[in-house]
């Protein structure tokens, strides 16, 4: 039989890990009751644990912006179809995200259309 002790320590490890793994993968910094969109030109994927990251250079006014923008794991996305040539360098493209609440130029992947026409993500 365990002791109460032993119990008790195994569930307050478990329960301290949990909260790690929710704070780690938080996306409070996100509005998940907007989507929209934005057109630019592929700057790079950075195919890398624990989310990649979509850099798009966006041209507003004549003046270049970079945006970010996180995805899932490489692992998860791989899963999906993706690979770490699915966004190209130069490469034109609009992408569906839910917006920072702080309003900064980066969002939480949603979606991708490409110039031909295919789609990555939830384009719906």
């Amino acid at each position: 039989m365990k002791s109460p002790t032993s119990v008790l320590l195994v569930a307050t490890g478990l329960v301290l890990a949990s909260s790690a793994l929710v704070a780690h993968h938080s996306a409070a910094m996100f509005d998940n009751t907007k989507t929209t969109e934005v057109t630019g030109t592929v700057k790079e994927l950075q195919w890398t644990n624990p989310h990649i990251w979509i850099q798009v250079n966006v041209d507003k006014t004549g003046a270049k912006e970079e945006w970010s923008f996180e995805g899932g794991s490489p692992n998860s996305l791989s899963r999906s179809g993706w690979k770490k040539t699915s966004f190209v360098p130069g490469q034109k493209v609009t992408i569906r995200y839910n917006p920072m609440r702080d309003g900064t130029h980066a969002g939480q992947f949603v979606a991708a259309k490409f110039e031909d026409g295919t789609t990555l993500g939830r384009w719906q």
